[in-house]
């Protein structure tokens, strides 16, 4: 089954959506030019998300990739709700008062965020109440706390993901009594998702992970090419530091059962993840709420098995790893993405087509073959498809396409393949989910001058 160009077009450019910062936002000048995102699923629906929003009660902005796992209603409600909860952390003392007392006297809330949504990032508006309750009782403790200190983004972001799992856990306990809604918060707890999110404001860039999709620095030297900075680590079994870690957490003689065939329990690929209540509830509270649940519950294989040498939990933690990098001139974008684009490609590979992408700078490495036996006629053909590549790359408008199109349809010589990514896009859904997994990507552009700028400010 082939697909045309048009089609292919048509099949990568579905979900596409990019946002350019106003000049003078009337606040100030932004280190962020833009961004670009986009998302091809492999799981029918797609269970990865994606979030993007500028704070409107302090400064900077927001973005975010969630990838979730047994379904996708963990990664939803996260992509709705997690900034929100940042947000409020990172709010000063005399604005949450006035927030409360204008729920209290039933006046108009001052907004908190600017969401930049494409149509298919849908809320979820039955949950909304209830969301908004869990919220407000989150920032009513926080005033009650008053330091008078001011917060420490790295601080707000680990309060912010520990607090929003703990009411997702919550939500599941207490349920409600309308059964849509009870449903819909047990299938949140019960399903889960990892979390990779930036907040960008002047000339320092904090990420806050939990669980394995990547935050990476595209870096532009001197002579013009383009290097990676990594700036997450992966929470799952490659990582020893992780591994360390859960050891620490339980009695030595669970040491054996912890990590099996790289994953926790033998079971989770992430280490780390917001729900996946079944790894953090006792049996016994587990049992309760299943027996006391609707009914689709029990239907459900994945709620009523307990995982196998189940002894102390909690096993699983949404507490993010956060890394902290101030911008430098040379520091030219971001890239956010779900480990469906890290799967398929090297960072490295991820830093140069991006940079080469915005730039629109090709540098011609010599063509590589790597051990192949070539002939003359192929070493044309390859000279040729790069002089057309080279006219054809700018058919994308949005950088996280253009990074998409390598990722499904990068041939072993690195260039993209249009049969490739025609049968890859072409794969039925029970297919494709074997071949790739669900991609989301978000490029954030910085704009050099601006940060240049704060640095001579300093």
């Amino acid at each position: 089954f082939y697909l045309t160009p048009p089609q292919v077009n048509s099949i990568l450019k579905a979900n596409e959506y990019s946002f350019k910062v106003p000049e003078f936002d009337g606040k100030n000048v932004s280190s962020v030019l833009g961004f670009d995102s986009n998302q091809l699923p492999a799981n029918a629906p797609i269970e990865d998300r994606r979030s993007a929003a500028t704070c409107l009660q302090t400064r900077g902005m927001l973005l975010g990739v969630f990838d979730g796992h047994a379904g996708c209603a963990c990664a939803q409600a996260v992509s709705e709700r997690l900034f929100y909860y940042i947000a409020v952390s990172l709010l000063p003392h005399e604005t949450l008062l006035e927030i409360e007392n204008a729920v209290e006297s039933g006046r108009a809330l001052l907004p908190i965020l600017q969401w930049h949504k494409h149509p298919n990032d849908y809320f979820s508006k039955e949950a909304s109440k209830l969301y908004f309750n869990s919220l407000r009782t989150y920032w009513q403790e926080l005033i009650d706390l008053n330091s008078g200190e001011t917060t420490d983004v790295r601080e707000a972001l680990i309060n912010a993901f520990k607090r929003l799992d703990n009411d997702i856990s919550l939500e599941a306990q207490v349920g409600d009594p309308n059964s849509f809604l009870n449903y819909l918060v047990l299938r949140v707890a019960f399903s889960g998702a990892t979390a990779c999110v930036a907040h960008v404001d002047g000339v320092d860039l904090h990420i806050a992970n939990t669980g394995d999709s990547r935050a990476m620095l595209g870096v532009q030297e001197e002579d013009g090419s383009w290097s990676a900075v990594n700036l997450s680590y992966d929470h799952n079994a490659q990582n020893e530091h992780e591994v360390e870690r859960v050891k620490m957490e339980h009695p030595k003689s669970e040491e054996k059962s912890l990590v099996k065939q790289d994953r926790l329990l033998g079971l989770l690929m992430p280490f780390r993840a917001f729900g996946d209540v079944k790894f953090k509830w006792s049996i016994e509270l587990q049992k309760r709420v299943i027996e006391s649940g609707p009914d689709q519950l029990n239907d459900n294989e994945y709620t009523k098995f307990i995982p196998p040498n189940y002894h102390t939990p909690p096993y699983l933690t949404a507490e993010p790893e956060v890394i902290h990098h101030k911008l430098r001139p040379q520091d030219k974008f971001l890239v956010l993405a779900t480990d469906g684009l890290w799967e398929t490609m090297h960072r490295q590979d991820v830093a140069r087509i991006v940079g080469e992408y915005l730039t629109g700078v090709h540098h011609q490495e010599p063509i590589a073959v790597g051990g192949y036996k070539v002939t003359l006629g192929q070493m044309h053909g390859l000279l040729t498809e790069r002089r057309a590549r080279i006219s054809s790359v700018f058919e994308d408008q949005n950088a996280a396409t253009h990074l998409i199109r390598h990722a499904v349809g990068n041939n072993e010589f690195g260039t993209v393949d249009h049969e490739r990514l025609s049968k890859m896009l072409s794969l039925p859904e029970e297919l494709a989910r074997m071949y790739r997994d669900d991609i989301t990507i978000i490029v954030v552009q910085f704009n050099s001058h601006v940060i240049g700028a704060y640095q001579n400010e300093e």
